[in-house]
C-alpha cells in the first residue's frame, strides 16, 4: 500500500461516522510543516498569516508553539475580532477603508495596543482621522515596500501591484509624514516578496519556464535584499525604534530569514499545504488540509460524479485555481465539465471501485479559501477525529 493509499484509508475511518461534503485537517501533517517552516526561518519568529488559516482553533494550536509569534491579518474588522478573542499581536496585512472599525480602535486603548495597521500613502492617514469619531488612541502603523523587481529602467516589472513605496527615499518620506502627524507611530515595516514566495519554481512539464521562473527569482532576491537593507536603514534614521521589519512568505522562508535586515517571517499557507505549494524545489510539506466529495453517480465505465466540488482559489484564472482529486489517486477531471458547483464528473480506472456514497479526497488550491466553503474543521489525529472546531464562516464571520 502507498503512503497516499494509506492516507485515504486512515480518512475514510476516521471520517465514517460523518457525512460528506466534510472537510478535514490531518495535525500530524499539520505540525510537521510548522516544524519545518521554524526549521527554515532559522531563529526568527514567524509571523502567522490568518488568512491561510481563518480557524481560530488552530491559530492558537500553532501560536503555541516555539518559533511562531503573532498574527498577520487581511481585514481591518477581522483584526478586531482576533485582539478582543485574546490575541496580542495583529499586523494587519493591507490598507483598510472601514470607517466604523477605524472608530472602534482610535477609542480602545486594547485594540490600539493590540492592531498594527498598514499604510503607503498619507491618504490613509486622512481616512483614519476623519474615522476616529473622537477617539484619540495613537494608531500603530506599518509601511509597505514594494517588493517588485524593475528592470530595463522600469519597462519591465515582475511582482504584485501593491504598494506605491519602492525606493527608500520614498518609505523614509511616509515615516517622517507619519512621524509629524499626532496620533500615529511608526512602528514596523513590510515587504511581501509574492513574485518569489508564492510563484512555485519547478511547473510539471514546464523545463524552460521553470528555468526562467528560478532565474527572476534569483535575480529578485539579490536586489530586494539589497534594497530592503537600505530602506531599513533610511526609516530606522526616522524612527530609531523601529520594532520590526517582517516579509517573506511560505515559499521563500530560508532566503528572506538569511537577510539581516528582516527581523521576523510571515508564512501561513505552508501549514496547509495546498496544490499551489507543490511546485518549489526549496522544501518540500506534507498535504494537511483536504476535503471529501460524496460519490453520488456512476454514468458509465470509468466515470463517477461527485457532488460539489466546484470551488476555485482567487487570483488568475486557470488550471492551477482549482482542487485537484487526490484519492483515490488517478482521477482527473472531465475537460467538458471541470469541477462543478453542484456535480463534478471523474474520469479514470479508479473510478469502477467507487461505489455510491463513497467518497473523494480533494486538495484545494489556495491555503485559507477552504474555511470559505466549510463551517467546521475535524481534525484527525491517526485514524480518528479527536475535535471539530469551527472556522471563521462557522463562528459566523465572513469578513472579505
Amino acid at each position: 500500500m502507498t503512503a497516499r493509499a494509506a492516507d485515504r484509508a486512515r480518512y475514510d475511518r476516521a471520517t465514517a461516522h460523518l457525512d460528506a461534503p466534510v472537510a478535514i485537517v490531518d495535525l500530524d501533517a499539520f505540525d510537521a510543516n510548522a516544524d519545518d517552516l521554524v526549521r527554515r526561518a532559522g531563529g526568527k519568529p514567524i509571523r502567522v498569516a490568518s488568512k491561510s488559516v481563518r480557524c481560530r482553533a488552530l491559530l492558537e494550536r500553532v501560536l503555541a508553539r516555539d518559533g511562531f509569534a503573532g498574527l498577520m491579518s487581511f481585514t481591518l474588522a477581522e483584526s478586531l475580532w482576533l485582539a478582543r478573542s485574546g490575541f496580542e499581536d495583529v499586523l494587519l496585512a493591507y490598507p483598510s477603508a472601514d470607517r466604523a472599525s477605524f472608530a472602534e480602535l482610535t477609542s480602545d486603548p486594547k485594540l490600539a495596543a493590540a492592531v498594527t495597521v498598514m499604510i503607503d500613502d498619507p491618504a490613509q492617514l486622512n481616512l483614519i482621522d476623519d474615522a476616529r469619531a473622537g477617539g484619540r488612541e495613537v494608531v500603530r502603523v506599518c509601511l509597505e515596500l514594494d517588493t517588485a523587481l524593475r528592470m530595463f529602467g522600469g519597462r519591465l516589472r515582475v511582482g504584485a501591484l501593491r504598494s506605491p513605496l519602492h525606493s527608500p527615499a520614498e518609505v523614509a518620506g511616509l515615516a517622517r509624514a507619519v512621524a509629524r502627524r499626532p496620533g500615529f507611530e511608526v512602528v514596523g515595516i513590510m515587504a511581501y516578496e509574492g513574485h518569489i514566495a508564492g510563484v512555485g519554481d519547478s511547473v510539471a512539464g514546464r523545463p524552460l519556464r521553470s528555468r526562467a521562473i528560478r532565474l527572476m527569482q534569483a535575480t529578485a532576491r539579490r536586489e530586494l535584499a539589497e534594497r530592503r537593507a537600505e530602506v531599513v536603514r533610511a526609516v530606522r534614521a526616522v524612527v530609531p525604534e523601529l520594532e520590526f521589519v517582517n516579509g517573506g512568505g511560505t515559499g521563500s522562508v530560508q532566503h528572506t530569514a538569511a537577510e539581516d535586515a528582516v527581523t521576523e517571517i510571515a508564512a501561513g499557507s505552508g501549514l496547509y499545504l495546498p496544490r499551489l505549494f507543490d511546485n518549489y524545489t526549496s522544501f518540500t510539506g506534507r498535504p494537511a488540509a483536504l476535503f471529501a466529495q460524496p460519490v453520488v453517480r456512476r454514468p458509465g465505465v470509468g466515470v463517477v460524479t461527485v457532488l460539489g466540488g466546484g470551488y476555485p482559489a482567487s487570483g488568475a484564472p486557470g488550471p492551477d485555481r482549482l482542487p485537484v482529486p487526490y484519492l483515490p489517486e488517478g482521477l482527473r477531471y472531465d475537460p467538458q465539465e471541470g469541477p462543478g458547483e453542484v456535480q463534478t464528473p471523474l474520469l479514470g480506472s479508479p473510478a469502477d471501485d467507487l461505489l455510491i456514497g463513497d467518497r473523494v479526497w480533494f486538495r484545494h488550491a489556495k491555503a485559507g479559501e477552504l474555511c470559505e466553503r466549510f463551517d467546521t474543521l475535524h481534525l484527525i489525529e491517526g485514524d480518528a477525529v479527536t475535535a471539530a472546531v469551527p472556522t471563521y464562516r462557522g463562528e459566523g464571520r465572513t469578513f472579505l
